[in-house]
């Protein structure tokens, strides 16, 4: 990531978006780009070229309120995207010494919530996707063993570079791309994170699809949604998820999966009965 122009190249990529006619600007001739000049822009927003120019070459900083409201109108961005291009604006921060989300233990209390939480499947997660802590049918689901002590499972890293996740995930092209947005918009959030700048540089050199996801700068905040699975237990089956941050624990959130039908309910019972550990004789 380049902390210095991550506003430059998002804007280039809302820009490209945007077709002239969506904007309603008269064209003449034929256009060498699909999307709108930077000088249509500049119009559109009520800015000047130049400085327009200069935010989308990383050489403006902190733009005004009502600049980045013009923008947004003009590029149409959503809810999410509109958050982003605030985020990317203001800039770095966090304080060079604030320790990364991975690294701050998670309370007690936390970890006896996601263990009661037995029935269905439930994880804490970091900025940068770490697991941080999960519950027996969690793991069991995702396909991945416990970890041992000090190490830790991220669902980027779980997506890109094992293959087991292309079976489990039958629309992985979905998950993949929600992956990309869910990263983009945290490190919008957090860009002095170094845990997250690491797992970009990782994934950008190990994966060229990560690597065309990221360049294509779509940002997408995974608060609820249904995930399609292909266990090689129990078939295949949809999981309801909601995603609730968690408060005074920085950039983390607890992710819960839920059935929808009795399809699902009929599957993590089974899955809960495949992972429950046996038991002892006296």
């Amino acid at each position: 990531m380049n902390p210095d122009n991550e506003l430059g190249s998002f804007l280039m990529s809302r820009r490209a978006r945007v077709t002239p006619v969506l904007a309603g600007v008269t064209t003449v001739g034929r256009r060498r780009v699909a999307g709108l000049r930077r000088e249509e822009v500049a119009e559109l927003a009520g800015v000047s070229v130049v400085y327009y120019t200069r935010l989308e070459q990383g050489r403006a900083r902190h733009p005004s309120d009502a600049v980045l409201n013009a923008l947004a109108r003009v590029l149409r961005l959503d809810a999410v995207e509109r958050t982003h291009l605030y985020d990317l604006a203001a800039g770095p921060r966090l304080a060079a010494l604030e320790p990364s989300p991975r690294d701050v233990p998670v309370r007690d209390g936390i970890r006896r919530l996601v263990t009661a939480v037995g029935a269905v499947p439930a994880y804490v997660l970091s900025p940068a996707m770490d697991v941080l802590e999960a519950n027996v049918l969690a793991h069991a689901l995702l396909g991945a063993p416990i970890p041992a002590p000090g190490e830790q499972l991220n669902l980027a890293r779980h997506v890109f570079l094992d293959a087991a996740a292309r079976v489990l995930y039958p629309r992985w092209e979905d998950v993949s791309g929600q992956t990309v947005g869910f990263l983009r918009f945290t490190a919008g959030r957090r860009p002095d994170d170094a845990r997250t700048a690491r797992l970009v540089a990782e994934l950008c050199l190990r994966s060229r699809e990560f690597r065309i996801l990221w360049a294509a700068q779509e940002v997408r905040e995974k608060s609820y949604g249904t995930k399609s699975f292909r266990h090689p237990m129990v078939g295949d089956f949809d999981l309801a998820y909601e995603t609730l941050a968690l408060p005074g624990e920085e950039g983390r959130s607890l992710v819960v999966f839920t059935a929808p039908d009795a399809r699902a309910d009929t599957a993590l019972r089974l899955l809960g009965s495949w992972a429950a550990p046996a038991p002892t004789s006296t």
